[in-house]
């Protein structure tokens, strides 16, 4: 009907009547909380572009994680900083690897804490790249091997879930494989499906220490200007056995995460990255913004948009609140 029967601003007039009639909720089971684990003992050191993220020994990261159990947080994802690097990133597959010591480190002190481990090459090589190096790019079928290798042995340290985030082809299927037939098959794989080469991972290469010594990601990672190949990467990744599927960066791409919401219909997650977090906390200091305010609406938006899961530096200092 026309104004004036029709008044929209009828239900927004007080705080009572906006919960009501509120169309999307942001829960604390949404959240997945990103931590970065280093060699040493006793170890907390903050990562200077991302105020409150650090990287931690294994003894920090079980005290932390008992936080953020007792905030209601469900799950975390784990990155790993080796003692040594080399070419082809053999710790991110041994079996005393620093990720798979700190699973098992959880497992034994918070059992209830969901564990997703990143599965990737590029913070154990030397050389910053998510693979093995022939002719200078990364060679797909021998890092794809690498891939599995390390899937195995997270999944063997007691992860919940795979998160492979290479973006090399063909990985997915061969990791579902390896699990299927290694007695594995009730490990789901989070697929970084539609990862784009941005401008947004900055402060997370200095967090995980897994800069490109050379070049760039380019002939791997998406460009972030084609959209409909986003929606085909997704579209291989759960052929090949992907359980879910993440779209990264999330707010440079709620576009990408609506369609794959509407087009799949699958559990979708969104990995609002450092170099967005960076960003509100940078505009806060300087009192540019609202941080809460801004914060929440951001978180919003990417729930808005269709994710199911969200992948936040923010997940601590927004779970009290929910």
């Amino acid at each position: 009907m026309p104004f004036p029967i029709t008044r929209m601003r009828r239900l927004r007039q007080s705080e009572t009547t906006r919960r009501m009639v509120r169309e999307t909720h942001l829960r604390v089971d949404d959240l997945v909380m990103p931590l970065f684990v280093a060699p040493g003992q006793g170890l907390k050191t903050e990562i200077s572009s991302m105020p409150g993220n650090h990287q931690m020994s294994i003894d920090v990261l079980t005290e932390s994680c008992k936080e953020i159990v007792d905030l209601g947080i469900p799950a975390v994802i784990l990155f790993g900083i080796p003692e040594q690097k080399d070419e082809h990133g053999t710790e991110a597959y041994h079996d005393h690897g620093i990720i798979q010591r700190a699973i098992c480190a959880l497992k034994e002190t918070v059992p209830e804490l969901y564990v997703i481990t990143d599965v990737c090459l590029c913070e154990y090589t030397s050389h910053g790249h998510c693979g093995v190096i022939v002719d200078g790019d990364v060679h797909n079928d021998q890092t794809v091997d690498l891939l599995v290798k390390e899937s195995l042995s997270h999944v063997r340290a007691g992860a919940d879930m795979v998160a492979p985030s290479d973006m090399m082809d063909g990985r997915i299927g061969a990791i579902r494989t390896a699990l299927d037939t290694g007695g594995y098959s009730h490990i789901p794989i989070m697929a970084y499906a539609a990862k784009f080469c941005s401008g947004f991972y900055g402060p997370f290469r200095e967090a995980a220490e897994s800069a490109p010594q050379f070049g760039d990601r380019r002939s791997y990672q998406m460009d972030p200007a084609n959209g409909d190949e986003a929606i085909r990467e997704v579209a291989l990744d759960l052929e090949e056995g992907a359980d879910l599927v993440m779209v990264k960066p999330a707010l440079s791409y709620l576009d990408i995460i609506y369609r794959v919401k509407q087009e799949f219909g699958v559990p979708v997650a969104a990995y609002n990255v450092s170099g967005e977090f960076a960003m509100v906390k940078a505009a806060a200091q300087n009192g540019w913004i609202d941080e809460d305010r801004v914060r929440d609406e951001l978180l919003l938006s990417i729930k808005r948009a269709g994710a199911d899961l969200i992948l936040t530096y923010f997940a601590r200092d927004i779970a009290p609140l929910l």
